[in-house]
């Protein structure tokens, strides 16, 4: 298991490649391709209720831990995060971010991650304020701003989620606090280095690296756009 997100050190940024993108028949191929390049896999889950579409579980992510000591960031797009929880800690995951829309009251979850040494993080879908997650800030590893409406891959960056990163940054570093910032959706080359400047450190790219012809060359794109 690789070291927790909660210890990675804000001044770094990461590119924290999504699966979802790759060829989901060689995922374990895919990830190694990417060696030495990265620190984190992006792995969204989605369950056909909270998004229209179904994706991968517990199952693939056991497999996936088998070909990778990479840290395995599980993006839980689904109704009930609590329930699989414990599932997810059992398949390998090493960290979960869980939607505010999707439990409102996200105690319980912050509470069983903590039971299952799981590091925890919240998410804010483009419509919802930050507001709803400020309350947790002091509890979590990781605050996550969607930048895409989550379901799809493939779908262009939603600049309006830039202020969203600029207030998250400013109340996690107001309060002295060490949890990272996420930004997941539609990040490129073109916008890169605006989400790394309104303060997110780790963005989760798809398309633009596992859609082209030599991924390992777009993280290196991607890294030196900002800075990384």
């Amino acid at each position: 298991m690789a070291d927790g997100y909660s210890d990675l050190m804000l001044s770094d940024i990461q590119i924290a490649p999504s699966i979802l993108a790759a060829d989901f028949a060689h995922l374990g191929d895919a990830v190694a391709q990417l060696a030495g390049e990265i620190e984190m896999v992006h792995v969204d889950v989605m369950d056909g209720h909270f998004v229209p579409n179904i994706s991968l579980g517990p199952p693939v992510i056991a497999s996936l831990r088998k070909a990778t000591d990479l840290y395995i960031d599980c993006h839980l797009m689904i109704t009930d995060p609590l329930r699989y929880l414990e599932s997810f800690k059992a398949s390998g995951a090493d960290g979960v971010t869980a939607h505010i829309e999707a439990v409102p009251n996200p105690i319980p979850v912050i509470d069983e991650c903590g039971i299952l040494d799981l590091d925890v993080g919240l998410v804010v879908n483009p419509s919802t304020p930050v507001d709803a997650i400020m309350p947790y800030l002091d509890r979590l590893s990781m605050v996550l701003v969607m930048s895409v409406q989550p379901g799809f891959g493939g779908q262009s960056f939603i600049e309006d989620a830039l202020p969203k990163v600029e207030s998250l940054r400013a109340a996690i570093d107001a309060r002295g606090l060490r949890t990272n910032l996420q930004i997941d959706g539609g990040i490129t080359l073109v916008n890169a280095a605006s989400a790394r400047d309104a303060g997110a450190n780790i963005l989760v790219a798809g398309s633009s690296i596992f859609g082209t012809a030599d991924p390992a060359a777009a993280v290196r794109d991607l890294k030196a756009s900002i800075g990384a």
